[in-house]
């Protein structure tokens, strides 16, 4: 199973994400991170020789692969709406490529398995919004 054309035009509408890494010693690092859907796989770094210092990628250079990235969104306060995707997924790299800031430096994110919730945008009822899983 893989993303439906409705999860496709959310993530390619987003370009802000948070991406999660974990270092040598277990420990979890969250940061906000621009990204690029092709439609198969996520592109995540940035331009620059400081892209290569950050701890995303020293952490995946340690061979510290899986990730997990969230794009998520709030629609509305009242009526409350909230809408995303969770991916946890294997990264490799850095790949040199031309990305939408230009010429840098990615990690390149192929997803394992996905978690989706309210792509319509409808105002949460009674009960929290159900997810869609999805293996890749």
């Amino acid at each position: 199973m893989a993303f439906t054309d409705e999860e496709i035009a959310y993530l390619r509408s987003h370009a802000l994400g948070r991406l999660a890494t974990v270092d040598a010693g277990g420990q979890p690092d969250a940061v906000p991170v621009a990204y690029e859907f092709d439609g198969e796989v996520f592109w995540v770094g940035g331009t620059g020789e400081s892209v290569l210092r950050t701890r995303k990628i020293r952490n995946v250079r340690a061979g510290n692969r899986r990730v997990a990235l969230v794009v998520d969104d709030m629609v509305s306060f009242d009526p409350f709406v909230a809408r995303g995707v969770r991916i946890y997924g294997d990264a490799d790299g850095p790949v040199e490529r031309t990305g939408m800031m230009g010429p840098g430096v990615f990690l390149r994110i192929v997803p394992r398995v996905s978690w989706s919730w309210n792509m319509a945008g409808e105002p949460v009822g009674a009960n929290w919004y159900e997810a869609r899983r999805a293996e890749h």
